[in-house]
């Protein structure tokens, strides 16, 4: 189901908006649209920045319930052979 968009008012600052004009005339586009991307811009990385912090969350519980890790020397080791003609697999999880 699709919402219809509803009209939202932002009060901006009279220098920022004057910011905001001179950018939207200079990208031949509106102020509206400049808030519009801009506003899409914030929510997607803030939604990746949220879902990564519930992976991390969840990682660290699984390494609490499990000890299953790989050190930092595994895989810095591993990244180096990276390209090489002797590239070596993803070390193992281990206790």
């Amino acid at each position: 189901m699709v919402l219809p968009a509803f009209p939202t008012l932002v009060q901006l600052d009279p220098a920022l908006q004057a910011r905001l004009k001179r950018l939207a005339a200079a990208r031949h586009r509106t102020p509206h649209w400049l808030m519009r991307e801009a506003i899409a811009e914030y929510v997607d990385r803030e939604e990746r920045r949220h879902a990564l912090h519930r992976e991390a969350a969840a990682a660290w519980e699984a390494f609490g319930a499990t000890g299953l890790h790989v050190s930092g020397r595994e895989v810095t080791a591993w990244v180096q052979t990276w390209g090489a003609e002797d590239e070596r697999p993803a070390p193992a999880c281990h206790t």
